[in-house]
């Protein structure tokens, strides 16, 4: 799913393109994407766009008389800048914005299509669709501190939960608790005062670092290779793969659709994390930690 860094992306690279522009036409294919009926869809047409603006990880495009597309791109929602009157070609393609310069193009991969649009009116109609996450590069520590400790979760659950971190989500909080040398599992009411400091410093560092890296990648260009797994990430979608840091194998934590990646010399003091599906059928065989895994895969084969 894009997350803070990628979102910031596509919205300097759209206020190039459609800030100042009229939007001539919505085509919509998918006709679950469009998720609110008042105002209609067709009332955006011929509004000129007035802002661009992040709420969390949803694209919001501000047009004349306080109307606002919310544009939601869930896990495998993309956006492509072409030529105006492209093709919104099925299965993947849901959507078209056309302007007078050229088409911004939504697509969206996978047979299970979750991104979604709202048309709404007004900063209250914002408001409805806002989690309340707290925008880190915006806050203090102390502030930081305060979101963190409010319930008592996992440090991948709350990094992840937008209703208290805006714009975090699996790639960039796996990235954030290894430069954080803490485990996805620590819970947040048990951190030191120094854990916390060094889970703030690695998570504006963390995001910063890939908001420049993605700039200097996109360029003048239009960021047309979003993606969760990155060249360059330290952990995330790596496993298996040597720790840059210390060298140790990269491990995992399963759960439904999604994964955590971690280091256990780095982030758990060298204990195994138990991977839902696995340590379930093997339970008490589950090795406690990453030497005695490599040792049971050598000796497996």
């Amino acid at each position: 799913m894009p997350e803070l860094p990628d979102i910031v992306v596509y919205i300097e690279a759209l206020e190039k393109r459609i800030l100042g522009r009229i939007l001539e036409q919505v085509r919509i294919v998918n006709p679950f994407l469009l998720r609110t009926a008042s105002p209609a869809i067709k009332t955006a047409e011929g509004r000129k766009v007035r802002e661009l603006r992040r709420m969390g990880k949803r694209i919001c495009i501000g047009l004349d008389g306080g109307l606002w597309l919310v544009l939601h791109l869930m896990i495998a929602g993309r956006l492509h800048w072409r030529k105006k009157g492209a093709a919104v070609s099925r299965p993947r393609g849901v959507a078209a914005f056309d302007f007078a310069n050229g088409t911004l193009l939504w697509t969206e991969a996978g047979s299970r299509k979750r991104a979604s649009l709202h048309l709404v009116a007004g900063e209250e109609g914002l408001k409805d669709l806002q989690p309340g996450g707290l925008e880190v590069l915006d806050a203090d520590l102390e502030t930081f501190s305060s979101v963190l400790k409010s319930a008592n979760h996992t440090l991948k659950r709350a990094l992840t939960d937008p209703r208290l971190f805006s714009g975090i989500g699996n790639a960039y909080s796996d990235e954030i608790l290894f430069a954080a040398q803490l485990s996805p599992l620590a819970l947040t009411q048990k951190l030191t005062a120094h854990e916390i400091e060094r889970l703030f410093t690695a998570t504006r560092g963390s995001l910063s670092q890939w908001l420049e890296r993605l700039r200097a990648e996109a360029g003048d260009g239009f960021p047309e290779k979003v993606t969760a797994f990155r060249e360059g990430m330290a952990v995330h979608g790596r496993y298996k793969d040597p720790c840059p840091r210390c060298g140790a194998n990269v491990q995992r934590i399963r759960y439904a659709a999604n994964e955590t990646n971690y280091c256990p010399d780095c982030q758990t003091g060298g204990k195994l994390l138990a991977d839902r599906a696995l340590s379930r059928l093997l339970r008490e065989d589950w090795p406690k930690t990453a030497e005695e895994m490599a040792l049971r895969t050598r000796t497996s084969k």
